[in-house]
């Protein structure tokens, strides 16, 4: 067993925190018509809004989160990339850490900001990421926390700008959009077997519309080295691979009757106002703080002829990198600097998806206040996301590097070798012993309040307090095509420490690091809270990641394609099981909410 400066950083932090501010934020959810790319449907409003009201505190801030819950079905919400430390009966995830909010019922979640950074809510109940319950957390960094400017410019008058705009960023959420629910696109993937992943739009800060350029257009934007994955056939007019691609929906039984029109084809273009960001060019730069919370799209970001500092990742500071564009992981944050130094007018914020699954798109206008409204289009990327000239920059995520410098331990006490799988239906999928983690699950006993419930089965992993855990996710080519996984890890950061193709024919990383080196770091790995598998087209896959366990409870591992985590993709982590923690009364059975 290892102490750890991360351990020894946590218990000094926490005693600065106690002294906190009581921040109380209360919301209400409801059922209501909305049409955020021109197509009305039923959805989940915050407040009466869509994306909720951001929540905007101090490091070191105490949060009561009061949900009150007017949807005609249970709830929770979960704080993706909140730590939870000793809070985690306020994590949010049925199942694991609490019981469902009831409707009609009101529960409040407490916990504190131990983190500086960019993190969001959203609902951790089936498919309700995909309604639209879902808002930005930001959490300004307490005084004195070192910056990685310097790392972009030594020049004064420039510090002075970047310190600013770090402590007035602007959130930019990206989602993806289905003019389907969630419940309907969960039935519709039973009853058809089918895996659903094509949506009808992308939004930025909610809003968007549909765009409909054709098959011709569509199928132009297809490399040639993919074009033998589409096994002869077109992309729909949607840019959807059509169901009858084996490869991509498996050799499983389909009932592709029970598939209603409009889910995979059937575009009907509408013409609503997109988003605009403006910014102040008198400012010098400004910090555009991203948030990905697409349920099914991998999107790849750009703005005409504005380069982008990249200076956070999933909340952190790291070295800065100048890119052009940066694909994102389901649930992923990027903060970067842009520097505001063009001709006052407008230009393009574009947002492709770049999955093999769909060609979609959105954007919008990134104006300079007091410009022209004219636009001259110089883009980086098209409409599927490939860079538009060799030049081009993109982001490798696998290569951030924290700041400061802050490096994983050189062995571990503890490994799991986790399969990330289809199981018995292209729409099932499961992390561990081809066993899914079903929704039914989210109606059980909380782990939390009995760890015993799920032991000695393959849906639960347990570890001790004050180790170091390596979790490898390996992917193999004999399931079939996948996309790549956008896994996370619920409590905690992890260290990505390996990743590569091929089999893993080790048991431990050790013993991989002696086979091959190159394909491992341990001196200055990406620190996450998700990690971005590869894809599966033509041979296994596999990742390392390690952590140490510092935080005590029920926590889940899981796929971030919410499809895929409805159909089972997750698994329990039951950190520090020799030092359970004792569940306050309120937050146990017969307490706040049940």
């Amino acid at each position: 067993m290892r102490s750890s400066f991360l351990c020894l950083s946590l218990l000094a932090d926490l005693a600065t925190f106690a002294l906190g501010a009581t921040v109380v934020f209360p919301v209400k959810l409801t059922w209501e018509k909305g049409a955020p790319d021109g197509f009305e449907r039923d959805m989940i409003l915050i407040n009466g809004q869509f994306p909720g009201p951001a929540l905007n505190i101090n490091e070191g801030d105490n949060v009561e989160f009061v949900v009150t819950n007017q949807l005609p079905y249970g709830t929770t919400i979960h704080f993706h990339g909140v730590e939870q430390y000793n809070t985690p009966w306020s994590d949010g995830v049925p199942g694991l850490s609490q019981t469902h909010i009831q409707p009609g019922n009101t529960f409040t979640y407490k916990w504190t900001a131990t983190q500086y950074g960019t993190y969001w809510y959203h609902g951790h109940t089936q498919g309700q990421l995909e309604d639209g319950l879902f808002g930005a957390i930001h959490i300004q960094p307490k005084s004195g926390t070192p910056t990685p400017f310097t790392m972009i410019s030594n020049d004064s008058n420039t510090l002075r700008q970047l310190n600013e705009q770090v402590n007035n960023p602007q959130i930019v959420m990206l989602s993806d959009w289905s003019h389907f629910t969630s419940q309907e696109l969960h039935d519709v993937s039973i009853a058809a077997g089918i895996d659903p992943l094509c949506g009808d739009s992308i939004l930025i800060n909610g809003k968007g519309n549909v765009n409909c350029p054709g098959v011709p257009f569509l199928m132009s934007l297809v490399p040639p080295t993919i074009t033998p994955l589409l096994m002869g056939q077109n992309l729909t007019d949607k840019g959807c691979l059509p169901l009858t691609n084996n490869l991509a929906q498996t050799s499983y039984p389909h009932n592709l009757s029970a598939v209603p029109p409009g889910v995979f084809s059937g575009c009907n273009a509408t013409t609503s106002a997109g988003a605009t960001i403006e910014v102040d060019p008198h400012n010098g730069w400004v910090s555009l703080n991203f948030i990905s919370t697409a349920s099914i799209q991998e999107m790849v970001v750009s703005i005409d002829d504005h380069p982008m500092w990249l200076y956070a990742v999933d909340g952190r500071y790291v070295e800065p990198q100048k890119v052009d564009a940066i694909t994102f992981s389901h649930g992923s944050r990027y903060a970067v600097m842009v520097q505001l130094s063009q001709p006052s007018q407008n230009y393009i914020l574009r947002v492709a998806g770049d999955g093999l699954n769909q060609k979609i798109y959105g954007q919008a206008v990134f104006h300079y206040i007091g410009g022209k409204n004219i636009n001259t289009p110089h883009p980086s990327i098209n409409y599927a996301g490939t860079g538009t000239a060799s030049n081009v920059t993109f982001l490798n995520d696998l290569n951030t590097v924290p700041f400061p410098s802050i490096t994983p331990s050189q062995t571990v006490d503890q490994t799991y070798l986790l399969l990330l799988n289809r199981t018995g239906a292209a729409w099932q999928w499961s992390i561990n012993d081809n066993t899914p983690f079903n929704d039914s699950l989210e109606d059980i006993t909380p782990l939390l309040w009995n760890p015993n419930t799920l032991a000695n089965t393959p849906l639960a992993i347990t570890t001790k307090n004050n180790t170091w855990v390596d979790l490898i996710l390996t992917a193999s080519i004999s399931g079939g095509l996948q996309p790549r996984h956008p896994i996370h890890k619920h409590s905690n950061k992890a260290f990505i420490i390996g990743y590569g193709t091929g089999e893993f024919p080790y048991s431990t990383t050790a013993e991989a690091m002696k086979a091959i080196p190159g394909n491992f770091n341990l001196e200055n790995p990406a620190y996450r809270d998700g990690f971005y598998t590869l894809p599966i087209a033509t041979s296994s896959t596999w990742m390392v990641v390690r952590y140490f366990v510092q935080n005590p409870g029920a926590f889940l591992l899981h796929c971030h394609i919410n499809p895929h985590l409805t159909g089972g993709m997750g698994i329990a982590i039951l950190d520090g099981i020799d030092k359970w923690p004792t569940v306050p009364a309120a937050y146990g059975p017969g307490g706040n909410g049940s």
